[in-house]
This record gives structure tokens, sequence and C-alpha cells, in this order.
């Protein structure tokens, strides 16, 4: 088992820092530039549409809101990446990865809208087994490249990476973390397999509801878990208030120190920062565009917008709960970076109850990442093949896989996590980059609506021109905003 994590481990080293990381700073930086901070300039913005109502099916059902979708993506982003996976950088890389996850997020924020954007455009209807609407989307970056690149053997390509990354390989990771906490918690007397065999049942009865239930589900657990994890922290924080300006010091002093650099350290630092970044926040990594490509609003611009606002959500306020969580309580970083190194700074703080608080809080997290993870796949099997069989066969594997990873190797699991989160982000930024004029002029229309003061409604005929097939935003209705030219 070692000589196979030290293999992987060579690999990650040179695909993330001579090819990846270069990708994913400089796509980041051109999305900035060219859309002018658009993740800054129209963050108001984006709170104004989160608040969208929910629209009504042709079946008479509400619809994934542009709420309902954030959710489901936020389900997937908060996860154990944002306990377990900042622990991991920090361990790896010092306080310094905590700056360099700031400047992803707020850099690939950016690359979230182009992504959400392209996915509410390029969406496609769901239909049941009589070919009749069923009032829900599906899309995403498989269906982009198709419709948009107009290759879709590069979306069946980046459909399978999808599906295995998050279907199976994330899922061990979440269960895996679980498993860890809850033994962590309850010693021995909580073994492996019994959380693994509790979150397949679990697991097994939310996805056979598909994507309403998905979406009911995931509306109530982020916003408990959220709110529940945000104040232990804030507890924690607050016990050790003057301890906060040094973490800020070291946090700040280990991304640009002299000492870093000349010890090696930088380069971790930001490897760890950028790495375990994406993996929370998900920016640029193709993911949230599923979820995005679900709910029902007026212009593709406003899932662009909610989606970007998750990614601040997700590094900006919970990973940055965990930082200062672990920094200000000052746990030897010797041990094993994982969840039980968030949990044993929890308890030197609050006592030992505060490890079994986490241990619900891990599990919430977990759990709904499994339904956000469970999705991705699902949407993507749909874009590659509509044999009914297919979708029972892969329900089965990733309950077999949320099993295997609660007994796997945490090394393991998380370091091949990061190969095949690199896969896909390769893929999708590739992507995106030739695609994003189209998110330019989406964004435009989106704005010159929004100067004559009206709620932008999106036809496809108000931006002429556009590359390959859109099924969902038909001709100008009576009475709609339309432009010419």
């Amino acid at each position: 088992m070692d000589s196979l994590n030290s293999f992987i481990l060579d690999v990650n080293d040179v695909f993330w820092t001579y090819l990846l990381i270069p990708l994913v700073v400089g796509a980041a930086l051109w999305f900035t530039l060219r859309s002018r901070g658009v993740q800054v300039r129209m963050l108001p913005e984006m709170f104004r549409v989160l608040g969208d109502k929910a629209q009504t099916g042709p079946d008479g059902r509400k619809q994934v809101s542009a709420f309902g979708a954030f959710t489901i993506s936020a389900a997937a982003r908060v996860g154990t990446g944002n306990i377990a996976g900042v622990a991991a950088a920090i361990t790896a890389g010092g306080a310094g990865a905590v700056f360099w996850m700031w400047v992803m997020a707020l850099l690939g924020a950016a690359s979230a809208f182009v992504e959400s954007a392209l996915a509410q455009l390029y969406k496609v209807r769901n239909r049941d087994g009589d070919g009749n609407d069923s009032g829900t989307y599906r899309g995403g970056p498989a269906y982009y490249m198709e419709r948009g690149l107009g290759k879709r053997w590069v979306g069946v390509v980046f459909a399978v990476v999808i599906t295995l990354t998050f279907g199976f390989v994330f899922n061990a990771v979440q269960s895996n973390t679980i498993a860890s906490v809850a033994q962590g918690s309850f010693g021995d007397s909580f073994p492996a397999a019994g959380a693994g065999v509790g979150l397949v049942v679990l697991l097994g009865l939310v996805v056979l509801g598909g994507v309403r239930r998905i979406a009911t589900v995931t509306q109530l657990i982020v916003p408990v878990m959220a709110v529940l994890y945000l104040l232990l922290g804030l507890a924690v924080v607050l016990l050790n208030v003057n301890d906060v300006p040094r973490v800020f010091a070291d946090i700040v002093g280990g991304a640009f120190g002299v000492r870093e650099v000349a010890g090696g350290a930088l380069g971790a630092a930001i490897q760890q920062g950028v790495r375990r970044g994406m993996f929370s926040n998900e920016a640029g990594l193709g993911s949230a565009p599923n979820a995005a490509a679900t709910a029902e609003v007026t212009h593709p611009v406003k899932q662009g917008l909610v989606q970007t606002l998750g990614v601040f959500f997700d590094t900006l306020l919970i990973c940055s709960m965990t930082a200062f969580i672990i920094l200000t309580s000052n746990p030897s970083l010797s041990q094993r970076g994982g969840a039980d190194l968030t949990q044993t700074a929890l308890t030197e703080t609050l006592g030992g109850w505060a490890g079994h608080v986490l241990t619900l809080v891990v599990f919430l997290l977990a759990f709904s990442t499994l339904i956000g993870n469970y999705y991705y796949g699902e949407s993507n099997i749909r874009f590659m093949t509509g044999r009914r069989w297919v979708l029972p066969g892969y329900r089965v594997l990733v309950l077999a896989a949320v099993f295997g990873g609660a007994l796997g190797s945490v090394d393991v699991v998380w370091n091949l996590a990061d190969v095949f989160m690199g896969g896909m982000a390769l893929v999708n930024l590739l992507a995106i980059l030739p695609l994003s004029a189209i998110a330019w002029k989406l964004l435009e229309d989106y704005l010159a609506q929004r100067r004559e003061g009206l709620d932008p409604v999106f036809t496809r005929d108000r931006v002429p021109g556009l590359p390959g097939e859109i099924e969902c935003w038909g001709p100008a209705r009576e009475g709609a905003p339309a432009r010419e030219g």
C-alpha cells in the first residue's frame, strides 16, 4: 500500500506542478481580466438573484429554483474537503497554504461563472420513458462540449472522468472521513464497516427519488450544517481571540516568507493551497455546472452568478473557519493531517463534547456531498447513454464505493482523488477557454437589460450566432425584451 501511495504522490507532483497549476491559475486570471472582475463587481447582484422564486413546470410541480441549484452544488462543494482537506493542506504546506486557497477562490470564481453560465445555456430537458417533458433539466460540461464545441467525443471523455471521480473516488473520500471521525469520537465501538453500511442505506433512500428529492434534501441539510459548523468555529476563535493576529501573520508570512522560500516550503504551500482549494470549491473543475443546469431561471448569467457566490461561501467562509479552528488552538501538526486534526483542535479548546458535535457536522457535510456527487454521475451517464439498465448498475457501484471508502486507507483515497480531479479540470478548462467568448456575450446581454431596469430574460434570438443546438431558450415570447443584431 505504501508503494502505491508513493507512486500516486509522484504522479500528482509532476501533473499538478508542471501542468495543472499553471493552467488553473492562467485561466482564472484571463477570465478575471476579460470580465473586469465579474466575481467582485457583481457581488450584490449575486444575492439578489439567489432569492428568485422557483418556477412551476409543465407537470404543475415546482422546478429547481436558483437557490435549489445553489444548494445542490454547495452540497458537493461543502464537504469533508472543508474540514479534512484544509487540515491536510495546512499539515503539508503550512499556514501559507490557506492564503493560496483564498487567492484561488477569488480568481477561480471567474472560472465558476463561465462554466455555470455555459451549462445553463446548453442544458437539455429531462424526459420520461415515453419521451414526455418531465419538467426538470440536466446539463454540464459534457453538454456544452458537445453542443458548443461540436465535439461529442470530448463530452464523452469528460462524462466518463466525472462519473469515475465524483460517483466513486470522491464518494469514497466522504465515507472514509465519516468513518475516521466516528472512530475518533466513539473509538472501536463504532467500526468503519458500520459507518459504511449506514451510509449505503441512507444514500440509497435519497438517490432513488430523482433530482427533485435531491434538491429538497440538500436545501434542508446545507444551511443547517453550515450554521452549526460556523457557530462551533466561532466559539473556538472567540476563546482564542488573542491569537487571531498571530494566525493572520502566519498565513501571510507562510505564503511569502523568506524562510519558506529558502526551505522549499513555499512551493508546497502554493501547491496544497491550489489543490485543496479546487477540491473544496470546485471552481473550474466542471462539477458545479451539472447542478447549475438543473435550475429554472430566466437568464443563463443568473446561475453563473449564483455559482460564483458558492465558491466564496465554500472557501472564504467554511474553509477559513476550519483554518482558524486549527491555527488558533495550535494543535500539533505532526499528526495525520485529516479530519482528526480538526477534531483535536476543537476538543483541546472546547472539550470532548465538541468532538462529538464535529462528528455530526462531518456526517451532514459528507452525506450531503454524497448526494451531490451521485447526481453529477447520473447526469453524465444520461449524456452518454439512454439505456435504462445503466442507471441501476451505476447506483449499485456508487453504494459499493461508499462502503469500500469507509474501509480504505486515508492517504491513498485522498491522493487518488487528486489524480482524478486533475484530469477533470484539464478537460474542462481546455473546453471553456474557447467557449468563454459565449459567456461574455451572455454577460453583455444581461447587463444591458439590468441597465434598463429589467429583470433579465434571455431567449436565443437575443444573441444571434451562438454555436450549437440551444434546446431550452426558445424565441422571444410576446412582451419579452428583444434586441437586434
